[in-house]
């Protein structure tokens, strides 16, 4: 794999088994993310996600799960509705399985500035806070409240309806404003292919159908925007579904006459952190063939 590839997506996926379509068992999304910990495709593995309100099912299925690396898991939480219980939670788990695994991450809803000064006033400042954020409506007071309390936001980019894949334009202003305000980001949920395309909305056998956005159109995209590119064009990159139109070369990413090196890609990176994904497997082989 060429390194501007290697680049773009090195710890790009979160794995998040147990949410939908997936919504697989705890036990075998930890014996999954184990798995995946141990295998060549590693480098492309981010934090497992895992609701605080399931941490009673996590930690008897890690004690089940031998650790055949040295470096603790990293988890991801996301919190509910009482912030500070889930809080104290977090720091308890931290505590007794210091050494195993770590939530070095949270996850948390927010619609108003308002609320990101509040969560933040509590939160430790040592966990990578994303803040979700609704993106019918132009975010850019949010990722500003978001940029003064040095925190993350996160965008949600699909699901298990159609209804529920945002328009390209507002993935493009998402991130243009991120990438304006200089506020690291997530994104979760109907990333499962590489590049934009209709496919099943879930893995039932007669699942209705949609256009799901691509992953690589979103965090090429963010580097095109991150890049000083016009959000036009990252538009236009968002609803690519050719593969033929990208070039995987040993310097750069190529795409309809526009090229991105990988200085460009890492410089990317910094903001354009990860999405959240319900399967490894299916994103990293379609990606594979895709690639090859």
């Amino acid at each position: 794999m060429s390194e501007p590839l290697r680049t773009l997506l090195a710890r790009l996926i979160d794995y998040a088994g147990l949410f939908p379509p997936a919504a697989l068992p705890m036990g075998t999304t930890v014996s999954n993310y184990a798995r995946y910990r141990s295998s060549g495709e590693r480098w492309m593995l981010g934090r497992l996600i895992v609701p605080v309100a399931r941490f009673g099912e996590l930690e008897p299925a890690l004690a089940s799960v031998a650790t055949t690396r040295a470096e603790p898991w990293q988890i991801s939480a996301l919190t509910g509705a009482d912030l500070i219980a889930d809080l104290d939670e977090i720091a308890a788990f931290n505590a007794r399985n210091r050494g195993r695994a770590i939530v070095d991450a949270i996850e948390t809803k927010v619609a108003t500035s308002e609320g990101i000064a509040a969560a933040s006033a509590i939160i430790p400042p040592e966990i990578e806070t994303y803040f979700e954020l609704p993106l019918a409506l132009d975010p850019d007071a949010l990722v500003a409240a978001i940029a003064g309390s040095g925190r993350r936001a996160k965008m949600r980019t699909g699901g298990v309806t159609e209804d529920a894949f945002p328009p390209a334009a507002h993935i493009a202003r998402f991130i243009a404003r991120c990438a304006a305000h200089g506020v690291a980001f997530k994104a979760t949920a109907g990333l499962h292919h590489p590049l934009r395309c209709v496919r099943p909305l879930t893995y039932e056998p007669r699942s209705a159908t949609g256009m799901m956005h691509g992953f690589l159109n979103v965090f090429l995209s963010a580097a095109l925007i991150i890049g000083g590119s016009p959000v036009m064009l990252a538009e236009e990159l968002l609803e690519e579904t050719d593969p033929a139109t990208l070039t995987f070369g040993d310097d750069a990413i190529r795409w309809r006459g526009n090229s991105i090196a990988t200085n460009a890609l890492a410089a990317a990176r910094a903001l354009a952190i990860s999405f959240g994904s319900c399967s490894f497997d299916e994103p990293v082989r379609e990606l594979h063939e895709m690639a090859s």
